[in-house]
């Protein structure tokens, strides 16, 4: 039996309750079951994102893999149909998947992420040429993100009305227009839906590989909304920030072969969602504090930097 990370196990079962608990008492039987089905043995410390365990496996053949098994939840349900659609074309390989189970077995990549290369731009560029690669027709039964057009809208709405905040009404206006003129006409092409570094893998077919995607069809210029976000830290540290924010837009938009005002109208839409996300729930590196404050008034002046006429 499979020892569970001790982190993992902790905020699984903070963050889903009784269910979390349940699963979690469950899941190394669970991981026992689809060793025998798919004929590996356990090959290297159990690891976890936040959502599932990886186990490293060797196959009958002694090749190397991972076998992911994740907390059933709707957001879970449509990785393997990514894998399935890429075919390994820019991300990991699906070998197996136990829908039922909300588990696979995945190409082994290796531990070190994107996010460990120190060149900004160097990060950027490949995250953008995965991206464009990683755009291909989605497969039927995939979430629509034109579908929830109408609840970002809502949000915003509702956002701007009940919580306090200082973000100019032009820049509230620019992301309401984003979600009316782009978020409702998205094409039907699947996207990673989380690409990040940390989302981002070294590995020995290609040199590098994406794993954990959502599996959502829409717009590639979407995801350049959640680069971005994950480089805010870096962005902090620039002495001009307004220069390194157009460079990453022009280094983005470049690589991904994407219209550049269609990545800066998205980054400025997830940056003004950002900014109401830290106030109503907090950020996962500040979820309370003056740290918080700062993260949420820095994506405040982001959003600001972003908007067009600005």
């Amino acid at each position: 039996m499979i020892q569970i990370p001790e982190g993992f196990a902790r905020s699984t079962a903070e963050r889903e309750g009784g269910p979390g608990a349940a699963w979690l008492a469950e899941l190394p039987a669970i991981v026992a079951e689809l060793l025998d089905r798919w004929g590996c043995v356990p090959d290297g410390e159990v690891m976890h994102g936040g959502v599932g365990v990886i186990v490293p496996v060797r196959r009958r053949t002694g090749a190397s893999a991972v076998l992911k098994v994740s907390f059933p939840h709707p957001g879970n349900v449509h990785e393997p149909d990514a894998f399935a659609a890429w075919g390994g074309r820019g991300a990991v390989l699906l070998y197996e998947r136990a829908d039922e189970r909300f588990a696979m077995l995945l190409e082994r990549a290796r531990g070190t992420t994107l996010a460990e290369v120190a060149d900004g731009d160097e990060v950027v560029t490949i995250a953008g040429r995965l991206n464009r690669r990683l755009a291909v027709p989605a497969p039927p039964g995939l979430p629509r993100l034109r579908e929830q057009a109408d609840a970002w809208e809502e949000q915003l709405r509702r956002d701007a009305a009940e919580l306090g905040h200082a973000l100019p009404p032009y820049a509230l206006d620019s992301a309401a227009a984003t979600v009316r003129e782009l978020g409702r006409g998205q094409p039907d092409l699947l996207i990673h839906g989380d690409l990040h570094p940390g989302n981002i893998l070294r590995a020995e077919r290609e040199p590098w590989l994406a794993v954990d995607p959502k599996g959502h069809a829409g717009d590639p210029a979407h995801d350049a909304g959640t680069l971005l976000k994950s480089r805010a830290l870096t962005l902090l540290e620039a002495g001009d920030l307004p220069k390194a924010v157009d460079r990453l837009l022009d280094v983005f938009a470049e690589a991904a072969e994407l219209d550049r005002e269609r990545v800066r109208r998205w980054c400025q839409l997830h940056a003004v969602q950002a900014a109401f996300w830290g106030r109503r729930h907090g950020f996962r590196i500040a979820p309370s504090g003056p740290r918080l404050d700062w993260l949420t008034e820095f994506a405040d002046h982001l959003a600001e930097l972003l908007t067009e006429g600005r």
